[in-house]
């Protein structure tokens, strides 16, 4: 069982289905271990499958009586297309039992599900508190500078979005946003696939490679296939000479057997010619002797 937490942790965020997988299977070994069933919950939120995450977590709520992932939940029910069920979550929670980060979280998911519906203005209302202003290093502060600017350009208010998304992209050290790019958005540049351009990375290389070798393979079965067509086309022509010489072949027996009839109907004439009874119908009568 162990060892499937250790793998699930490790291929949460390169390979989250995997780590479903493995979570999965540290769940049928140890079902009621809390650890566990919050394991399979972040795997599954991370695998995209809402649902399982949903119920896996609030088993794990049930059992360690924790509000540990509440952010999570309110964005599976967002995910799910349930933004009301988000914002219920955010006022039933019981804040003295999270810390800051998780607080914070919470409330970032919850004015995006004001978003969700359309209410813009109270998304960034919700947005002004604080900890906005404050300086700090943890991930919770350009996340909320960003929603919070993500929120005035849905309201319109261009300008100072622009003003939050620079904050946010200064305080984005180890870029958990897209701050920066969204600022170079709203002054007009456009940025170009960098995977377009990125052809000497080793992916792009051995891609290039196999379409290649694909080619060179395609070539040769194009040579083989010229190569049959050729042995079909000579093997027609050998098929047809020699039913031509057999024709000829058959003509001349023809023509013998025609020459050979020829010479034996000469052969019965002349015997006719010579027999007895051809002789005498050539003879003259005798004279009547009682004449």
């Amino acid at each position: 069982m162990a060892k499937h937490l250790v793998a699930t942790g490790q291929l949460l965020d390169d390979d989250p289905e995997q780590a479903l997988q493995h979570a999965l299977a540290a769940r049928r070994l140890a079902s009621r271990i809390a650890v566990v069933r919050e394991a399979v919950g972040l795997a599954a939120y991370q695998a995209g499958d809402w649902a399982s995450a949903i119920a896996e977590l609030r088993t794990y709520h049930r059992m360690t009586g924790r509000q540990t992932h509440l952010a999570v939940l309110a964005d599976c029910e967002r995910a799910l297309g349930r933004p009301e069920k988000a914002i219920d979550l955010f006022r039933a929670a019981e804040r003295d039992k999270m810390s800051q980060g998780e607080a914070l979280e919470l409330l970032i998911v919850a004015a995006g599900a004001r978003s969700d519906m359309g209410q813009h203005d109270a998304a960034a209302a919700m947005l002004q508190v604080r900890e906005l202003t404050v300086e700090s290093t943890e991930d919770w502060a350009p996340r909320l500078r960003y929603a919070y600017a993500d929120a005035l350009l849905a309201s319109g208010r261009s300008d100072e979005a622009r003003e939050w998304f620079t904050k946010a992209a200064a305080a984005d050290t180890d870029a958990v946003t897209d701050a920066a790019e969204r600022l170079l958005e709203l002054d007009g540049v456009e940025l170009e696939d960098e995977s377009d351009e990125d052809d000497d990375r080793p992916a792009a290389r051995a891609k290039d490679s196999a379409d290649d070798l694909d080619s060179d393979e395609e070539d040769e079965d194009d040579e083989d296939d010229d190569d049959d067509y050729d042995d079909d086309e000579d093997d027609d022509y050998d098929d047809e000479d020699e039913d031509d010489l057999d024709d000829e072949d058959d003509d001349r027996d023809d023509e013998d057997d025609e020459d050979d009839e020829d010479e034996d109907e000469d052969g019965l004439d002349e015997k006719d010619s010579k027999s007895p009874a051809a002789s005498a119908d050539k003879t003259e009568p005798k004279a009547d002797p009682a004449k």
